[in-house]
């Protein structure tokens, strides 16, 4: 039974936490229309580097990357010369960010979009657009080479109709009311990567549906800020409460309120650096610098010059060069050693 199915039922109590996270939502919410009032270049240029950070986030997460030299020329060129398959994939969730962004309104949950978007983010591959033929559990290899089950996940024959009584409770809760959308909304993104519908790139279409349902509830910081990339940066906890939340999911004895949790986190994060780089933020920067200074700010301890351009994916090395010297001539910054693998560390 998945956990939506719960809600309908009245079988779950919401923790104080989620209320929290509710309440300081809402006010976001309601402030949203003030930031997007800002400055258009300024949100032009977080829109575009939201775009890139998330195609670039979501596909690193399950282990697809490209070269960060790569990365603008392969998501803003019309028609880019693919160089392997993990660059058509990037391309490809590049792509379905697009479609979701020019066609909120016309975009459903349904079918008919799963199916979409797991077309473009899968790019040519045999089944993109199908469901799984087999039945695949999620196994977890350690880096001694062994492996676990972290999930047996829906089997092959149950899968269609798990999604479509899934989608059809999204909708029954929407208009019923059983729970909070947001609340939904998180339960949504947990049963559908519990019944792992694809042979691949579950997680890729999960975040994507998650992006297009926040939109349609009228939560538009995705277009900003990219969620995908606090997700990769917050990965360990994405996998520990994905991992609490999925145990005995198949009997409806498991507590969805880790991963719910997680989720509305990562939604407050976003509104938060939001409201930082536009709300708070008067004074007008280069939009590259104001990436890369942000980007700075957000390591917690020291970091490399690789590091810094995963971060700012779409920036050239030459352009983070540069800031990195006046950010250390300014004081602001030192660094430990020579070339690439140098330390870099903000001083006090």
């Amino acid at each position: 039974m998945n956990t939506l199915s719960l809600f309908a039922l009245n079988n779950v109590s919401m923790p104080v936490s989620a209320s929290w996270y509710l309440a300081d939502l809402g006010e976001f919410r309601g402030k949203q229309e003030l930031y997007t009032r800002q400055s258009p270049q300024r949100l032009k240029a977080l829109r575009e580097h939201a775009m890139i950070e998330s195609a670039v986030s979501s596909n690193r997460i399950e282990g697809v990357s490209v070269e960060p030299s790569r990365v603008r020329d392969l998501l803003v060129a019309p028609k880019p010369l693919f160089r392997d398959r993990d660059e058509e994939e990037v391309r490809g969730y590049r792509d379905a960010l697009k479609l979701i962004h020019e066609s909120i309104a016309k975009l459903p949950i349904n079918e008919v979009t799963i199916f979409k978007l797991h077309s473009l983010t899968r790019g040519q591959i045999w089944d993109a657009g199908q469901y799984k033929e087999k039945d695949g559990d999620i196994i977890e290899r350690s880096a001694d080479g062994r492996e676990r089950v972290r999930f047996r996940t829906v089997s092959a024959n149950d899968t269609p109709g798990a999604i479509t009584h899934l989608v059809q409770d999204w909708q029954n809760c929407l208009e019923e009311r059983w729970i909070h959308p947001l609340i939904a909304l998180a339960a949504f993104n947990l049963d559908f990567l519990c019944i792992h519908p694809f042979r691949d790139g579950n997680g890729r279409v999960s975040r994507l549906i998650l992006l297009l349902q926040c939109y349609h509830l009228g939560y538009e910081v995705g277009h900003y800020i990219s969620l995908e990339r606090l997700i990769e940066q917050n990965k360990d906890r994405y996998y520990e409460t994905l991992e609490q939340s999925s145990q005995g999911w198949h009997d409806g004895q498991h507590d969805p309120w880790p991963y719910i949790n997680y989720v509305l986190s990562i939604l407050k994060m976003a509104y938060h650096e939001f409201a930082e780089r536009v709300g708070d933020v008067k004074a007008p920067r280069g939009t590259k610098t104001e990436q890369i200074l942000a980007a700075i700010s957000r390591f917690s301890a020291e970091f490399t010059l690789t590091q810094l351009e995963h971060a700012c994916p779409g920036v050239s090395r030459d352009m983070i060069r540069r800031v990195l010297r006046e950010q250390q001539s300014a004081g602001g910054i030192e660094c430990q050693g020579r070339g690439p693998a140098a330390r870099w560390g903000r001083k006090g």
